[in-house]
């Protein structure tokens, strides 16, 4: 319903951003990692997701469309809220949250507020699944960049970036290119950088 809001900050604290859109402030829950992003007294895009309860409607607003994309993924594992997946925002990147589902490092997860061991592993296991399900494009002929993503980190850099919404074609030209010996983090980083995101 609301894509985006775009206009003045105003005001911050806790998991909370304020930011005013002619006259109106909008106030959105937010993640550590969009309020290290934004700065008071300036111009900011928020990206959001409206939330529609019995009692209560809430705006989620984050810096970039990974993180918006990531925290729908993570609401939709059972179990798991908005409390928890900002908790989980807060502390960990989208690419962070990303590599330690695609390696199974469900411990990782566990350093946020409100996530225990069960809930870690259900998250890891639910997502995961959403990674098996990922075809990637091959044309019938093979090439050099071919060669280079069947190996190596890039298949695993690939299915993490379409966890965050970005298809295979989109971003496997940009992963060979890059040094191999590169950490899956480092990939996933770098691609997201050169996509503007």
């Amino acid at each position: 319903m609301i894509y985006s809001v775009r206009g003045i900050l105003t005001h911050t604290e806790q998991n909370v951003a304020v930011v005013e859109c002619s006259g109106v402030g909008f106030l959105c829950r937010t993640t550590g990692n969009t309020l290290r992003n934004i700065k008071l007294g300036s111009e900011v895009t928020l990206y959001t997701h409206l939330s529609v309860r019995e009692d209560a409607m809430e705006l989620f607003g984050f810096s970039t469309l990974s993180e918006l994309n990531t925290y729908k993924m993570l609401i939709n594992v059972n179990g798991v809220g908005p409390k928890v997946a900002i908790s989980i925002l807060s502390i960990l990147s989208p690419e962070q949250v990303a590599v330690a589902v695609a390696s199974g490092e469900w411990k990782t997860i566990t350093q946020a507020n409100g996530v225990g061991p069960k809930m870690a592993q259900r998250i890891t296991l639910e997502l995961k699944d959403k990674f098996k399900g990922i075809e990637v494009d091959k044309s019938n002929e093979t090439s050099e960049s071919d060669v280079v993503y069947q190996s190596g980190n890039v298949p695993k850099a690939v299915q993490a970036l379409a966890v965050l919404g970005f298809s295979a074609s989109e971003v496997t030209p940009i992963l060979t290119k890059l040094d191999e010996n590169l950490t899956v983090e480092q990939m996933i980083s770098t691609a997201l950088k050169k996509l503007g995101r």
